[in-house]
């Protein structure tokens, strides 16, 4: 019984984040201002899913997911993408989801490779970085 409620909740997991790519793929079709705030948006709460899917699931739950995600939703949802975006979770939770939409995703792929926290975020607030640029 335990075992198929732990599958349950894995599908549900799953079911969860492949709803939401699925709806920024159909959104990804509209502005692109809007689009890419969309996107980000998006991937802050699949992030966010997935790091808390890690802690109960393990490691592995970003591989499991990918192999499904590419056949289900787009072949662009591989294991790096997934790690990536769990990465930006990570990275960024401590930020409000309402001031991450300012930058766009390859921004935040590159903010996210700088170690340092305050370089960090110096680097995403871009009324700071305007004012001594």
């Amino acid at each position: 019984m335990m075992i198929n409620s732990t599958k349950m909740k894995k599908e549900k997991i799953y079911d969860s984040i492949k709803e939401k790519l699925i709806d920024d793929e159909v959104y990804s079709k509209v502005k692109d201002y809007s689009k890419e705030r969309h996107r980000v948006i998006t991937y802050y709460e699949v992030g966010k899913i997935l790091s808390e899917a890690g802690k109960h699931y393990g490691e592995d739950v970003i591989g499991n997911f990918s192999k499904k995600l590419m056949i289900d939703v787009d072949k662009k949802y591989n294991k790096k993408t997934l790690f990536r975006i769990r990465q930006f979770y990570n990275v960024f939770k401590e930020q409000k989801v309402a001031t991450l939409w300012r930058l766009s995703w390859s921004h935040y792929k590159i903010i996210m490779t700088i170690k340092n926290d305050y370089e960090r975020t110096y680097r995403t607030n871009p009324y700071i970085y305007e004012l001594y640029r």
